[in-house]
């Protein structure tokens, strides 16, 4: 009995040893570990202070979280725009410690330098171009033998924004008219305008209470043209506005119509007005041409003296 006693006492002594000694070497092994810790999570506040830092394959879609997806694009939109910022001062300050000897600004590239040339850019002196133009539909217009007419109607049940638009085109255009469709066809309504002597039918349709597109149809042999509308702002949204638009006819301002479809829509708009602008109203109404869309602005200037002018919504 003594000699077993004696040897478990022994076996539970040693067993006691190995494991204060292990509880030792773990306590030095965490010590740095911990020191480790602590040094990168400063390294870490140290970065996220300056500047969050994403991974490359990093994608903000991938958050399925609605508010936070949009506080990490707005962070990532901010960080962006902080080293945009930084490239643009250190290109600054070596462009000024250059002085003379610095290279030639680099030119940016916008979609206007950068398009094609277009093949179908015509000379308006051109004597093909004289022809047709003499010939198309538009010709009785432009020798003078008929006057302007406009028929403004919506598609059925239009919302308010809509009849506000419809209104307000009906004050740019002369000789404008505005009624509802009240649920008739446009096979019914074009007879009718032919009829009455009106020499245009502008439909202007709507998505969702907003003018989103325009049908604009020259009688009574057309063409007919389709346009996409975006961006309407009504006159009480622009800002610096002037007074509401008089009865004179006002001047009409072509840009970028230069391409052979180009002249075609351009006349098309510029039969919508009569012949001579009454400059007295100092009334101007502008198609812009540009990037495949066409801007439409209608405005007034004033005259300061005799030098210089200025616009005025």
């Amino acid at each position: 009995m003594d000699c077993t006693d004696s040897t478990s006492s022994e076996h539970v002594s040693k067993k006691k040893s190995k494991t204060k000694k292990l509880k030792r070497t773990m306590k030095a092994v965490e010590a740095p570990v911990e020191e480790m810790d602590q040094a990168e999570g400063e390294v870490k506040e140290e970065k996220s202070a300056s500047e969050t830092c994403f991974p490359p394959t990093f994608s903000v879609s991938e958050i399925k979280n609605k508010q936070r997806r949009h506080t990490m694009f707005l962070k990532l939109k901010e960080e962006k725009r902080k080293k945009r910022m930084e490239l643009k001062k250190k290109k600054k300050k070596e462009r000024k410690a250059l002085g003379d000897k610095a290279p030639p600004k680099e030119v940016p590239k916008t979609i206007e330098n950068q398009r094609i040339y277009d093949e179908t850019t015509v000379n308006p002196e051109d004597e093909e171009v004289a022809f047709d133009e003499g010939t198309d539909e538009f010709s009785a217009y432009f020798n003078r033998l008929t006057n302007p007419k406009v028929l403004i109607t919506t598609s059925d049940r239009p919302r308010g924004r809509t009849v506000r638009f419809c209104d307000q085109l009906a004050t740019v255009i002369p000789h404008a008219y505005v009624y509802y469709r009240r649920g008739l066809a446009l096979k019914k309504v074009i007879p009718q305008c032919i009829s009455r002597g009106f020499t245009y039918l502008m439909v202007i349709n709507e998505d969702r209470k907003v003018p989103n597109g325009m049908v604009l149809c020259h009688l009574p042999d057309g063409p007919t043209a389709h346009f996409k509308v975006s961006s309407v702002r009504l006159r009480k949204e622009m800002k610096r506005r002037g007074k509401n638009p008089t009865e004179h006819s006002p001047e009409v301002i072509l840009n970028n119509f230069t391409t052979r479809l180009g002249h075609s829509i351009g006349r098309l708009f510029a039969a919508l007005f009569p012949h001579d602008p009454q400059f007295v109203g100092r009334q101007v109404a502008t198609f812009h041409n540009q990037r495949d869309f066409i801007f439409f602005r209608f405005h007034r200037y004033i005259f300061k003296n005799e030098k210089k002018w200025a616009y005025k919504n």
